[in-house]
Parts: C-alpha cells; structure tokens; sequence
C-alpha cells in the first residue's frame, strides 16, 4: 500500500497565485504574491491590486526625469531631505503604493517616515508625485484620498494627457491646491524653497525650471529650513 507525506512539499506549500489588478488582498498576501510574481510595478490601494502597465517615453519617462531633476537639485542643497524613486511605502493595512517619487524629511531631522528592517518605507513622505495619464487615473481618486488619510502633506500629480500640473497642500484634514505666484512659480508649504516654475516644467525648459528653484533655494526662508533640519529640537 502506498504512503503519503502528512505534510506537502515546500514547493507546493510556498506556491503562490499570480497577482491580477483587481485582486482584492490584504497587505501581507498583497506582498507574498508580489515577490512571486513576474511584474515590476504593482501597488495596493484601499485594499486593490493595481498592477502597472509598461510605460511610454514621452507619458511617462520623459516627465519623470524632469521632475526628478528638479527634485534631486533642491535635496542636494537642502541637507536633512531625501528623495527615492519609486519606493514601496508601507501607509497603512490597506495601502502599499509604490510612488513615482517621493521627498521626505530625514528621521533623525524630525521626518515622519522611516525605513524598516526590510528597506522599505514606513509612514507617509512629506511630499509625494505621481505621473498620470489623464484626470481619470487612480492617482486623483482613492490613491489620493489614501495618501489625504495618511497624512502625506503635499501631493503633486501630473496630468499628462491635459498637460496640467496640482499640487495639493494637506489643510485642515483636506488637500487644498497651491496657486502659482505672479511670477508662474508653485510654491512648496512643507518646503520652504522647493519652487516650481509650472509652465516651464511641461514645456520642458529644464534650465528654467532649474533657474527657479535655485532661486527658492537662495531665499531666507529655505536658510531657516535648513537650520531647522540641521539642528532639530
């Protein structure tokens, strides 16, 4: 008479089924299923799988060089800041989105995110950006309203189809716009001299956009920032 083992291989017990945008899963059956499987970019959000499509140069690429351009000159005069591309955030049981990119507040400069013993993040970054298809993507719908929750302070999605920049400023519990000053630049509450010249960034006029964030970075209110990150209380 033939035997069985009372237990299952290792191979079949570690299986784990494809990960499928729509799959409704919990965060730590979101991850199992992750690091199976053959994808390079899914997120969780409000308990969804989204599983990202391949990108397109000039609707994606293209924009998000741009804006890490920008973004990497302000951190490297702004010690106490870091910027990643594309991280894991760990947000809350329901939300593990992967930004485009993030910019955060170091944790030893009084930051709210930190990085956990796996080398992902933990918390809500300061500012995150998000590049979007259209007004109709999930970047304005429940990502937004997952990142509100959370507590990102400001959010910056680029519309890339209506070639339209927001940025939104974390007010009272509700994301309010910025409005650009008479000078066409956004300006950053959470920090102070990340400037953004709007028009210049979706015409691709890089050395204006660099122009003015250099300019932020020469103001008197990003040299009290940088005290203020530099000798935290």
């Amino acid at each position: 008479m033939a035997t069985y083992p009372l237990s299952l291989p290792q191979s079949v017990t570690t299986f784990a089924p494809p990960l499928e945008s729509g799959d409704r899963l919990t965060r730590p059956e979101f991850e199992r299923r992750y690091a199976a499987a053959p994808v390079t970019k899914a997120e969780l959000i409000e308990g969804v799988v989204y599983v990202a499509s391949p990108l397109r140069f000039q609707q994606h690429a293209e924009p998000h060089s741009r804006l890490d351009t920008w973004l990497g000159t302000y951190v490297a005069y702004t010690p106490g800041t870091r910027s990643g591309i594309e991280p894991t955030v760990r947000l809350d049981l329901d939300n593990e989105p992967q930004p485009d990119i993030v910019l955060l507040i170091d944790e030893s400069a009084g930051g709210q995110t930190r990085v956990d013993g796996e080398g992902y993040l933990d918390g809500a970054p300061e500012l995150v950006i998000e590049i979007a298809a259209s007004s109709a993507a999930i970047d304005l719908g429940a990502k937004k309203q997952a990142y509100r929750r959370n507590g990102v302070a400001e959010y910056l999605v680029w519309q890339v189809f209506e070639n339209h920049i927001d940025w939104y400023a974390l007010t009272d519990g509700k994301y309010q716009p910025l409005v650009a000053d008479g000078d066409g630049l956004l300006r950053s509450r959470r920090f102070p001299g990340l400037w953004l010249a709007v028009a210049a960034m979706l015409a691709g006029d890089m050395a204006q956009v660099l122009a003015g964030v250099q300019s932020g970075l020469q103001s008197p209110e990003h040299q009290a920032f940088v005290d203020q990150l530099t000798h935290p209380q």
